[in-house]
């Protein structure tokens, strides 16, 4: 539980409203924790609510509100998944609240008869092309203080599609360099997993490993500005981003996110001939329908039909 949320139970102990939050936020994941977070704060923008998440009255919201909220999100243009994604994270703490007794069942009631929002927008992010991938790698090459580490950490986003929390979340005792196991334990929804890196993946890995050491702890750890190696401090979520953005700009493509590197690994698999349910596997998903979301291979036939159309 982060500092946050044992900082709610300690200081807050009468705050129904904390507590709600409180179990709603600790039965997430950490990247779950994150996106939710975010979009509650938004919602307390929207109520012009001032201060931290926790000393918000939550547990006031009725159906009028939550009714208007998606209303106002909707006349500003959010997209369908984020409406319904927020009203999501409102309905799990409300949800809390109804459970542990602090919210009126008539209320959750209401609430929940609320729709979801209906529409398709176009799929978000992109796939890189194999060019864009080996520039990535050159970018790094070209970095002999910090190249060989973010490399690794190239390495595991573009050719084992993991998440940027689950790269931040790996311990060195998490991967068996005699085979190239890997073990994701700090997958989306609490969900671990294991890999088997494909051979490119494991040499940017072991080149890491080699300069990092054996000393147990974070698999990928800070650096100092003169590339000495720090292994009791790990990197996080938002470092892995921001060293993707760096060597986007270094290698003079254009900007990408982690997902995108997790989109391509998707989209690849399928065009290699790799079954939905193994790529969904490999990805980490629960459901199939979510692995379906990352398959781009629709847009490079789209583009190729339209070249060849004449009437």
């Amino acid at each position: 539980m982060n500092n946050k949320l044992t900082s709610c139970i300690t200081q807050h102990q009468q705050s129904p409203s904390c507590v709600a939050l409180t179990l709603y936020l600790g039965n997430l994941a950490p990247s779950g924790r994150r996106s939710m977070r975010s979009l509650l704060q938004q919602v307390a923008t929207l109520n012009k609510w001032s201060g931290p998440l926790e000393q918000m009255p939550w547990l006031t919201l009725r159906y009028e509100h939550v009714a208007k909220i998606r209303a106002v999100l909707r006349q500003v243009q959010k997209s369908p998944n984020t409406i319904n994604t927020t009203l999501a994270a409102i309905r799990g703490v409300l949800k809390a609240g109804f459970l542990s007794g602090q919210f009126p069942a008539q209320e959750w009631q209401r609430i929940q008869s609320i729709d979801r929002v209906n529409g398709k927008h176009l799929p978000a992010g992109r796939q890189l092309r194999a060019v864009e991938i080996s520039r990535l790698f050159k970018a790094c090459q070209r970095d002999p203080a910090h190249g060989i580490r973010d490399a690794a950490i190239l390495a595991l986003l573009a050719y084992a599609g993991l998440r940027r929390s689950e790269v931040a979340g790996l311990n060195v005792n998490d991967y068996t360099r005699r085979n190239g196991q890997l073990i994701v334990r700090e997958g989306k929804g609490q969900r671990q997993r294991e890999l088997i890196l494909p051979t490119v993946a494991r040499s940017y890995v072991r080149q890491w490993l080699q300069c990092r050491g054996n000393e147990p702890g974070a698999m990928f750890c800070q650096l100092a500005k003169n590339g000495n190696y720090l292994p009791a401090q790990r990197i996080n979520a938002q470092r892995v981003y921001g060293i993707l953005k760096r060597r986007a700009r270094d290698a003079g493509i254009e900007h990408c996110s982690p997902h995108d590197l997790r989109r391509t690994f998707v989209t690849r698999l399928l065009e290699q001939g790799v079954d939905f349910n193994t790529a969904r596997q490999l990805a980490g998903h629960e459901q199939i329908q979510t692995t379906a979301l990352y398959d781009r291979r629709h847009i490079k036939t789209q583009r190729q039909a339209m070249a060849n159309f004449y009437l």
